[in-house]
Formats: structure tokens, sequence, C-alpha cells
């Protein structure tokens, strides 16, 4: 297979050079095929969105290497789109012109914009949601639309920062099956970051686990289970522990790292 991003001994000091510097990823080294689906997982403040921010070039590197599809990863390019944990949708724009807002910045007429915007609301089951304003949507469907805006630009990576933390726990687990069916249908790349762990579980082929702050990978943990997966299977359930045991340890470092700052 070939390798849609690589992250070679990657580090990132925000601030640097100032009083307020602090170290927020340290000698990051991973590869992400084409077509897989990597959870990163980790306790608050280690750096998984930051590394996002990177793949997406949004910021750059302290150190190390980053490259997509082998060429360097110097600031963002359309073969990466990322979606946040909130939806940040234009509310006086319909929501085809929303999905289609990147693409209105280049030549393409609002006609053919439409048509791409039915094809990808299509994808995502919101065909009939063409004309709304977003103030219309449920919080789920509101994400869809992101989802979709994001598949407008026909991305071989999403990057995607908890996109259902805000969703209650019936409309999460929807949400999780519909982003599977949209990513066997893309065939892009998937790095999502997540506090859950039944949520790695159920959606991840790797997942990688971060060490408090600075973050450095401490595992990575291959899932090998059918989909859908049953999350009450035995191997399921043997998953959520070993994951919940190597991640406890980092979450109490954090606590006790952020009680110190405070």
């Amino acid at each position: 297979m070939n390798t849609s991003v690589s992250c070679r001994n990657v580090g990132k000091i925000w601030a640097r050079g100032t009083p307020r510097a602090h170290e927020a990823l340290r000698g990051v080294d991973l590869e992400v095929e084409d077509g897989e689906f990597v959870v990163l997982l980790g306790p608050s403040g280690c750096g998984k969105s930051t590394l996002l921010y990177l793949v997406a070039g949004l910021e750059e590197a302290t150190s190390g290497e980053m490259t997509s599809f082998g060429e360097p990863i110097t600031d963002p390019g359309p073969d990466r789109s990322l979606i946040f944990q909130e939806t940040s949708l234009f509310p006086w724009l319909s929501v085809w012109q929303n999905v289609t807002f990147g693409l209105s910045l280049g030549s393409m007429s609002d006609k053919d914009r439409k048509q791409v915007a039915t094809e990808v609301l299509t994808k995502v089951g919101l065909r009939a949601a063409l004309d709304k304003r977003p103030h219309e949507l449920s919080g789920g469907m509101r994400q869809r639309v992101a989802v979709a805006r994001a598949l407008a630009m026909h991305p071989k990576v999403l990057l995607m920062d908890e996109p259902f933390a805000a969703l209650d726990v019936q409309t999460r687990a929807k949400m999780q099956d519909f982003l599977l069916d949209v990513w066997r249908d893309a065939k892009a790349s998937v790095l999502f970051v997540t506090h859950h762990i039944d949520e790695a579980v159920a959606l991840a082929d790797r997942v990688v686990v971060f060490t408090s702050r600075p973050g450095t990978i401490k595992e990575i943990v291959p899932i090998d289970l059918p989909r859908p997966r049953d999350p009450f299977a035995p191997a399921a359930q043997e998953l959520r522990k070993h994951l919940t045991a190597i991640l406890s340890e980092e979450v109490d470092k954090a606590f006790t790292e952020q009680e110190a700052l405070a």
C-alpha cells in the first residue's frame, strides 16, 4: 500500500523563544497507509489536535519531517481536509453554498457547484437539505454537512478533530456508522482524534495512544475486528481493557501537570 501521511521525528513547540513556550509534541514517528483509518487517543493536552494541524499544513513543525503522498507538507492542500469539533458553517449561506464554499474560491460556476453539492449531500443522506440554512438542521445533520464540505474537495486524507464530541450518545453512535460508510465510499485515509476509548475501538484499524505532554507515541494498537463491530464481543471488551490500562497512567500524569500549572 502507498503511504498517505508520514511523520518522522516530528516535534512542535508552541510560542518557541518566548516565556510562554511549551512543548506539545516530541519525536512522533507515524505512517498512515492509503485508505487506513487511524485513531489518535490520549489525555487532554497531549498534542493530538496539534498533530492534525501539522498534517493539515495549518502549522509548521518545529522539528522532523512530514510528507503527504511523498511530498513535503508546507501548507494546506486540497488532498487534506480538516473537520473540526465545531462545524463552523456560515449561517447566512444555504447548505449547498456551505458545502461548496471552497470551490467558490475558484472559477467553478454556481450551477456546477450546486451539482457537486447535490452529489456529496446525497452521499451523506442530506439531499433534501440542499437549500436549507444551518440553523434549520440538528447537530448531527450539521456535522454531516461538514463532512460533505470536506468530501466536495475530493480529499485523499480526512483529518477529524473530535467531530462527534458535542453529540448525544445515540447520535454519536449513528454518526460513527455513517462515517464508516462514507469512508468506505471515499476510499480516503482518516486521522481521527478522540478521547473516547469506545469510539476508538468502534472505528479504527489502528489506535495510536499518546503520552501526556509532551505528546509522544506510547503504543500503537491494531484492531483486526470485522465491521460492523459488536461492542459487547469479548475481543472488543479486551481491547477496551487494554487501552484503558495503557492510557490511565498518562491521564493521571496530565491531571497532575494541570494541577501544578493551576
